[in-house]
């Protein structure tokens, strides 16, 4: 697609959004729309976005008539058709499924913490390939441990998190996964104890004491054995209890694979299986010292509980070799190995150490604080699982790495939430307007409480004027577009004309103008200076957005998205005194 259809494109997108929304195109909706439906454009974002921001800020210039002229220019049929559902997009089949009675697939988290955004992906992914072959998907906590006792001190350590194993749970129930069966690796020490012991007796494992840097440096770039690889198996398995019984501290001595030190990867070349760790189990305390390494634990347990399928990100194809070299060692029948490619976010930071730092310091305030980027973040914004699950199967299992964008998921949850989220006035940093000339001393604006559904109703809103005189609440953002002489309108209510500005000082005067609603005004939101609550609005990027709202928030129940008119869709979720808390969905 050249420049001249993209830009062509682009048009036809943000009009036709902003003919849908009453000329106030939304430029995180439109990208969203144009990924969703364009797929093939997503490798082009960098040059989509400011030719879109061009294109939104020409659109915003031509008033709403002359909005819906030029989209029948470009698209003829734009006003009669509907959006119709998109085809859903199929995963690739599994691999050589006619070898099995029945397929089996696992999801392996690591419990450091809740599961956020990025690790949903692998979740979702095996869902759906276990309801398409009407197979079995089991849940196994990945909780070994064996980082060094010095990382392990660090504020910056990746380690068990006991409360993670509920959260893990309640994200899971959340995403709507279901799984027959739970294990957990902290439960089979005693099985990868066995079965090391068997490697270390086929002469295929081996007792090293080589430092972790002098081995690296040594043995594994020089491609040579280290003095150790050649030990009896007798000395291996004497040196294999002495670990076991706690001769031996954290990083004295390690177990190694003889995986080969001439292979072509040096990450591949002898590779540890087992170490030492003292660290506290939170399941199963200092019961034991030595643990697994992954790939190892993974080569025993993907072989005993019947996995056929696995799958991986691309960067870990090490884990398939290790299991593959353990499996044709006991001549145990291979499972098939995915891949897909790993996803950038890079508007988010999905650290859970970082996240779980900064919920026992006190900045987050807790798993469900948007800036985690967590499962229970999400449910808590008002992003409903559903969107999540169609936008990561989107993304298929293409092994090219993407770089994952937010409109994708907030266009999918739009469409959810739009017609079920009443709209409420809210002025974000608000400044006050008086008005002159009122000729009314009470009134009553009826917006629309869901315009989508006119059935809903309207809600009541009441203006006082006092001797002709009226004051209202206006967005900051919107004052800073204001001119001496302009028309506006107040959405639902009157139209004024301003007289004097002031922004800076927060002094606005205005006149009464007329009563009907004219499209050639700005239509701006506001709120009743006397009558009105405050909120504020945490949101991702850890930035509050704090303002007044519209009275009749009081009455709604939390936990139930809304609509900010013009502002965006928000979740509240308290009342702090008296203010309205709410996190920002999109």
């Amino acid at each position: 697609m050249d420049i001249d259809e993209i830009k062509k494109l682009l048009w036809v997108f943000g009009l036709t959004n902003a003919v849908k929304f009453g000329g106030e195109p939304n430029v995180k909706a439109i990208m969203g729309k144009i990924m969703s439906q364009k797929p093939e454009l997503r490798s082009q974002i960098k040059l989509i976005k400011p030719l879109l921001d061009e294109t939104i800020i020409e659109i915003t210039k031509l008033t709403l008539e002359v909005q819906k002229e030029k989209l029948l220019e470009l698209d003829p049929s734009a006003l009669e058709k509907k959006e119709t559902k998109k085809e859903k997009k199929e995963l690739p089949e599994l691999l050589n499924t006619q070898n099995y009675d029945k397929i089996l697939m696992r999801i392996a988290p690591y419990p450091s913490g809740a599961l956020h955004i990025g690790n949903a992906r692998m979740v979702v992914l095996n869902n759906a390939y276990i309801k398409r072959y009407n197979g079995e998907l089991i849940l196994f906590f990945d909780d070994t441990i064996g980082s060094p006792k010095s990382l392990r001190d660090s504020p910056k350590a990746k380690y068990v998190l006991p409360e993670a194993y509920d959260l893990i749970k309640d994200g899971l129930k959340w995403l709507g996964i279901d799984y027959s069966k739970i294990y957990y690796k902290s439960d089979r020490l005693e099985l990868y104890y066995e079965y090391c012991e068997k490697l270390i007796h086929d002469n295929i494992a081996y007792v090293c004491f080589c430092s972790a840097n002098e081995f690296r440096e040594e043995y594994k770039k020089q491609k040579k054995d280290c003095p150790h690889r050649d030990q009896s198996i007798d000395i291996n398995l004497k040196e294999w209890n002495n670990m076991i019984k706690g001769k031996y501290h954290e990083t004295e001595v390690v177990v190694r694979l003889k995986t080969g030190m001439a292979q072509k990867d040096p990450a591949i070349r002898d590779q540890i299986i087992m170490r030492i760790s003292e660290a506290e189990h939170p399941l199963v305390g200092n019961k034991y010292i030595v643990w697994p390494m992954l790939e190892f634990s993974w080569a025993i347990d993907d072989h005993l509980i019947g996995a056929t399928h696995i799958l991986r990100g691309a960067d870990l194809v090490k884990e398939d070799i290790i299991e593959a070299f353990i499996w044709e060692h006991f001549n145990w029948k291979k499972a098939e190995f995915l891949h897909y490619g790993r996803i950038k976010f890079p508007n988010m930071s999905l650290s859970k150490t970082q996240s779980r730092n900064k919920i026992i310091s006190g900045k987050y305030e807790g798993w469900d604080d948007p800036r985690t980027w967590s499962l229970q973040s999400l449910k808590m914004r008002g992003i409903k699982p559903e969107a999540l699950k169609e936008t990561l199967l989107d993304l298929g299992m293409s092994i090219t790495g993407i770089t994952f964008d937010e409109s994708w998921l907030y266009s999918k949850n739009k469409d959810i939430i739009d017609e079920i989220s009443d709209r409420y006035f809210y002025v974000e940093d608000p400044v006050t307007i008086e008005i002159q000339n009122i000729p009314f001393s009470k009134h009553t604006a009826e917006p629309l409480v869901l315009p989508s559904n006119p059935k809903k109703g309207k809600r009541k809103i009441n203006i006082k004027a006092k001797e002709g005189k009226l004051k209202v609440f206006v967005a900051k953002s919107d004052a800073h577009k204001f001119k001496i002489d302009q028309n506006v309108r107040l959405k639902d209510l009157i139209n004024i004309k301003l007289t004097y500005i002031d922004v800076k000082n927060h002094k606005i005067n205005a006149q009464f103008h007329s009563y009907e609603l004219n499209r050639e005004f700005s239509i701006i939101q506001w709120v009743c200076e006397e009558e009105n609550v405050k909120v504020s609005i945490l949101k991702p990027d850890g930035t509050i957005s704090k303002g007044n709202g519209e009275l009749n928030l009081v009455n709604i129940p939390m936990n139930k998205t809304i609509q900010f008119e013009r502002f965006g869709f928000v979740n509240p979720i308290k009342w702090e005194k008296d203010t309205l808390e709410c996190y920002f969905t999109h």
